[in-house]
């Protein structure tokens, strides 16, 4: 979060550092050969006590070194405190598991230097080093403490970060992850974990996504390690949240699948209805 450097400044952030909206998670290995995500995505979350909004922001990218090349708008957001807000970002291809139910398929990227906009895509965002930035508006960043940077993270080997030191570079199943806070030190506030794309605000997508994917699963809360199912599907399979193949079977309508051997916490099951890929995604409690 950008720094206020007068004592009027310092009382104006104080005044909204409890609703704050900052990057939280970044996911680089998108579509790689060996990645499970196909795509990459960009986390948003409101770490303060209140609600807070965005307003005519923007995602901003820029390489390893030198200025920032690429951005794409998001639309007005508001998000209660501890809410996330999911960005599917480029792909390299691969990949098994689709980014369940993220609030923005980015599909147009603009490019600083005037050139033709990416059409159909996301940003493919550096794999081990890069910068990554929310913006107020639609600037050209030039730095951590340019003064439209909400948020701002250079990671690996990248020429510009908040703070003495850059975060860690990710991996093809890792992601770079806030740890709790935001001390404006990319080296302390993120660390390296499985990736974990979260969206905790209903997106659009939600509302008018066919019925067999939001049905064919009738309890996405598991109590009694049981999931039942509401549809006959083949080819079930369960999956962590970080995209590894724990459980395979097909199950007929109205028919229940223990998974008493999975730990508490969110899982993902795809498979097949009446011809149809559908995902969703379950959490053992």
């Amino acid at each position: 979060m950008k720094k206020a450097f007068t004592f009027i400044g310092l009382v104006s952030i104080a005044a909204f550092s409890n609703a704050q909206i900052v990057i939280n998670e970044i996911y680089t290995g998108g579509g790689i050969l060996g990645a499970t995500l196909t795509n990459d995505f960009i986390e948003l979350k409101n770490i303060g006590s209140a609600t807070a909004s965005l307003n005519g922001a923007s995602i901003q990218y820029g390489p390893q070194s030198g200025a920032f090349t690429q951005y794409h708008t998001i639309p007005n957001i508001t998000l209660g405190p501890g809410q996330t807000y999911l960005i599917q970002e480029g792909s390299d291809g691969g990949g098994i598991i689709n980014l369940l139910n993220p609030n923005l398929i980015v599909n147009v990227v603009l490019n600083f230097n005037g050139a033709n906009p990416t059409v159909g895509a996301g940003i493919n965002i550096g794999f081990t080093s890069g910068k990554v930035a929310l913006a107020s508006n639609t600037t050209q960043v030039t730095g951590p403490t340019a003064a439209n940077v909400l948020d701002f993270v250079g990671y690996g080997q990248a020429d510009q970060y908040e703070g003495t030191g850059a975060a860690p570079s990710p991996t093809i199943l890792n992601s770079i992850t806030r740890i709790s806070g935001d001390t404006n030190r990319n080296n302390i506030d993120f660390t390296i974990a499985l990736a974990s794309p979260q969206s905790s605000v209903l997106a659009v997508s939600d509302v008018y996504n066919n019925t067999a994917r939001h049905d064919f699963i009738k309890n996405s809360l598991v109590k009694n390690n049981e999931v039942v199912f509401g549809s006959d599907i083949k080819d079930v399979k369960i999956y962590s949240i970080s995209g590894q193949l724990i459980k395979t079977s097909s199950v007929k309508a109205n028919e229940t699948l223990n998974v008493s051997e999975l730990q508490k916490g969110n899982y993902i099951i795809t498979g097949t209805v009446n011809n149809q890929l559908v995902s969703r995604k379950i959490l053992k409690d």
